[in-house]
């Protein structure tokens, strides 16, 4: 009687314990005994595994807000259409600015002819004849000026007024001598221009006014018909975009055909 009433309590003990013992390994907050050495952590074999599932879990979210950061604060590269659109944008811009601002000096011009009924008429080819003429005046001058002075200034350096400063310069006095000679010579080219200028008004001061005028409107019309140099290379470069080498009618219309030809074969290979 006694035996199997022992070993049912004992079969019941072993079969509650059994029960329990899931219930206890689950359990992560499980508090150790003060007097025991086994650590809460050795004590349940699943704590391992969630302090690694709990890791995991942060630094991938920490990665995925870092990598969300990068790519907010990352500067965004234009596209190569943006900017071609940009760039056919601004010189759109500065062709309708130039087209203004032609505009404007022609009706300047015309003003000031209708103002000044005394001046008397000058045709595109008597200009340019006149500013053909008036371009040999201004190359004359300078070369009388910079062979005039590049003369004077070496009389002058002879008589010894540059001692002192050949003295200063550590360099051989002939050879500063020259260089000083050379640039009083430059200085008389620089000058000639407009001492051509003023001559040549002198003598045909009759078309002064009149040729203020039809440069006003020839400077207008190059201004509108000239292409844009952003385009330029090597291959095809800009064909007189200041209109200098025009000396007659002929020679702007061929500018004129210059400026088509350009603007085709820039659309052409572009």
């Amino acid at each position: 009687m006694i035996t199997s009433t022992t070993s049912t309590m004992l079969r019941s003990g072993v079969t509650r314990g059994c029960g329990l013992q899931p219930t206890l390994l689950l359990r992560s907050n499980m508090t150790s005994c003060p007097y025991s050495t086994i650590t809460a952590a050795a004590a349940s074999p699943f704590a391992g595994v969630r302090s690694k599932l709990t890791a995991d879990s942060q630094s991938q979210s920490q990665s995925q807000s870092s990598s969300i950061i990068i790519s907010t604060m990352r500067p965004r590269q234009p596209s190569p259409s943006t900017t071609q659109r940009y760039a056919s944008t601004s010189s759109t811009n500065d062709a309708a600015a130039d087209a203004a601002a032609a505009a404007r000096a022609a009706l300047r011009a015309e003003a000031y002819a209708k103002s000044n009924p005394d001046m008397p008429p000058l045709d595109w080819n008597t200009f340019f004849k006149l500013r053909k003429t008036r371009r040999r005046w201004q190359v004359a001058f300078s070369a009388i000026m910079s062979l005039g002075c590049g003369t004077g200034g070496a009389v002058v350096l002879s008589t010894g007024a540059a001692d002192v400063l050949t003295g200063q310069i550590p360099l051989d006095p002939v050879l500063t001598l020259g260089l000083m000679t050379i640039g009083f010579a430059g200085l008389g080219w620089v000058v000639g221009p407009s001492l051509g200028n003023a001559v040549f008004y002198l003598i045909k001061r009759q078309y002064k006014a009149a040729m203020t005028v039809k440069e006003s409107q020839f400077f207008a019309r190059i201004k509108k018909n000239r292409v844009d140099p952003s385009n330029s290379s090597t291959g095809n470069p800009v064909p007189d975009f200041y209109g200098e080498k025009i000396s007659s009618v002929a020679g702007y219309r061929q500018w004129l055909k210059d400026q088509r030809a350009y603007n085709k074969k820039r659309t052409t290979f572009i």
